[in-house]
């Protein structure tokens, strides 16, 4: 167990029983939303490889990539030099 871990649950068993019934709902709100929150980003990632799969493209090769990045890159720079 870790120092931070050990200080919470010292902190907890402080707190009066009904303040620790607060802080155990507080977790499991935490956990729900969590879960909520992987269950939302999961779909979304489905939902983008289903369009990727809908494109019917070839994949980018290492080149087209790197030139990907460094279009971005030029287009960062020349910003910064217009500032």
């Amino acid at each position: 167990m870790n120092a931070n871990t050990r200080t919470l649950i010292d902190k907890l068993q402080r707190l009066p029983p009904e303040r620790q019934a607060e802080v155990a709902d507080f977790v499991d709100f935490l956990e729900k939303r969590d879960a909520e929150e992987r269950s939302e980003a999961g779909r979304r990632l489905g939902d983008a490889f289903k369009r990727l799969d809908a494109i019917d493209e070839p994949p980018m090769s290492s080149e087209e990539i790197q030139a990907e990045i460094d279009a971005v890159r030029a287009e960062r720079r020349a910003r910064a030099d217009r500032r």
